[in-house]
C-alpha cells in the first residue's frame, strides 16, 4: 500500500457530510426547543404578580408628616414581563484532519572472509549474510470543532408590546 493511497482512503467527503447533517439535526432541535420555550413564556398559567409603580404620598406638615406607599402591580406572562426564548446558531464548523505516515527500509550486506595460507593445503572460508527490513506506520487524527453562538429571535415571535395607561390623572 502506498502513501498516497492512505491519502486517497481518507473518508473527507463522508466526514463533511456527516458534519454537516449533525449540524442540521443539531439546529433543528435547538430551534424546537426556543419554540417550545417561547410557547411557555406565553402561556397564562405563568402569569405573576409584577409590581409596575409605586407611589409615595406625603401628606401631613413638616414638623409631622404621614408617608403612604401604594403599589400599582399587574399580573404578567414572562413575555410581557420581557422575558424571551434564546435561540442558537452554528456560527462556524472546522473539521481538522492530520495525518502523518512514514516508511523506512533498511539494507545491511555484510562479507566476511577469513584464511590460512602455509606449507601445505589452502584453506578459506566465505561468510556472506544478507537482511532487508521494512518498517511502516500510519498515524493520524481528526478534530471537528463546532462554534455556536446565541442569536436574537426572529423579529416575528417578538411582539409589539404598547402601554395604553387609562387610569385617570
Amino acid at each position: 500500500m502506498g502513501v498516497g493511497q492512505d491519502l486517497l482512503d481518507v473518508p473527507f467527503p463522508q466526514m463533511v457530510y456527516r458534519l454537516a447533517k449533525a449540524i442540521a439535526d443539531g439546529q433543528r432541535e435547538l430551534d424546537k426547543s426556543s419554540i417550545e420555550a417561547a410557547l411557555e413564556l406565553f402561556k397564562d398559567k405563568n402569569k405573576r404578580k409584577v409590581t409596575l409603580e409605586i407611589i409615595e404620598t406625603i401628606s401631613g406638615n413638616r414638623t409631622s408628616p404621614n408617608i403612604a406607599l401604594t403599589k400599582v402591580e399587574a399580573e404578567m406572562t414572562p413575555i410581557q414581563m420581557g422575558f424571551m426564548p434564546t435561540f442558537y446558531q452554528f456560527q462556524e464548523s472546522i473539521i481538522e484532519v492530520k495525518m502523518a505516515i512514514s516508511m523506512r527500509q533498511d539494507t545491511e550486506f555484510g562479507l566476511d572472509v577469513s584464511g590460512s595460507v602455509g606449507w601445505g593445503p589452502f584453506s578459506a572460508s566465505v561468510n556472506a549474510h544478507y537482511s532487508q527490513k521494512f518498517s511502516y506506520s500510519v498515524e493520524g487524527s481528526s478534530l471537528l470543532r463546532t462554534k455556536l453562538v446565541p442569536v436574537p429571535p426572529p423579529a416575528r415571535l417578538v411582539p409589539t408590546i404598547t402601554v395604553q395607561d387609562l387610569r385617570a390623572t
